[in-house]
């Protein structure tokens, strides 16, 4: 009887033994089978160093490294100037001219434009042509024309159609544009800004009173009296604008020629005298 039970534990103990083998090598079996997918969430888990950068792609891309600046996006500044361009600015606004009270528009220096105004006049100066049109100067710029400074020496048979009469040692010089005019011949000149001090007004004429009898224009005037006052120059030799070595009583008669020297030109030029 003793040995009959024992043999039914030895029974039972061996059952169960093997049942708890199988079962471990089912699933052995069964996780080897299985792919290899990593439990997510131990990667939610992970330090945020060793996590991919989840942020906007389109930033990240642009993003600088650790070892430089945070600086913002760079795609931002791409297509803005790298600063202010007073320049530029000035090139597409008109300039105001105030000097010697003209108070005037003109296009800026540097402007360039597609076709020419259609009263521009043509002047040719060192083999290379000019374009003229109300008080601004053109040059060819490929296709286009842009408007520049007239060299110094170029002759025009004209004045700009506004113009300030300044006055330099007592001769008139014509302001417009920041360009100085001076009488020449039959025209005016292009010549560099005057050195010496500018009046607005007309220097006295030592008791000389001249009346324009025919209605004469400013401009004529100033052209007349300058016209006059080179003609009484050269027959005279004596120019007031200029110093005087000579004794004073040398001086007074000379001034008396050169007065009736211009007494007689303006009187022909249709001017009263006194």
């Amino acid at each position: 009887m003793f040995k009959t039970e024992r043999k039914y534990k030895c029974f039972v103990f061996g059952a169960m033994l093997a049942l708890l083998s199988g079962v471990a090598l089912s699933g052995t079996a069964w996780t080897a089978a299985q792919p290899d997918i990593p439990d997510r969430g131990v990667s939610r888990e992970r330090p945020a160093a060793v996590q991919p950068d989840r942020t906007d792609r389109s930033v990240s891309r642009n993003r600088p490294s650790a070892a430089q600046p945070d600086y913002p996006d760079r795609r931002v500044f791409r297509d803005r100037p790298a600063g202010p361009q007073p320049a530029q600015r000035s090139v597409n606004r008109p300039f105001h001219d105030s000097r010697y009270r003209h108070n005037r528009d003109y296009p800026a220096r540097g402007h360039v434009i597609r076709s020419l105004p259609r009263d521009h006049r043509v002047i040719i100066h060192g083999g290379s042509r000019y374009y003229f049109s109300g008080g601004a100067w053109y040059r060819p710029h490929g296709s286009l024309f842009t408007v520049v400074v007239p060299p110094i020496g170029l002759f025009v048979p004209f004045l700009p159609p506004f113009y300030s009469t300044i006055w330099v040692g007592g001769v008139p010089y014509y302001y417009a544009n920041e360009i100085y005019y001076a009488h020449r011949g039959n025209g005016y000149v292009v010549v560099d800004p005057p050195k010496e001090e500018v009046s607005e007004a007309p220097p006295p004429s030592d008791q000389m009173f001249i009346y324009p009898r025919q209605g004469q224009s400013e401009q004529q005037q100033a052209d007349d009296r300058y016209t006059c006052h080179r003609w009484a120059v050269e027959q005279t030799g004596f120019d007031p604008t200029q110093p005087y070595g000579s004794p004073e009583s040398s001086r007074i008669e000379k001034r008396a020629d050169y007065q009736r020297a211009m007494s007689a030109c303006l009187d022909g030029r249709g001017y009263t005298v006194k």
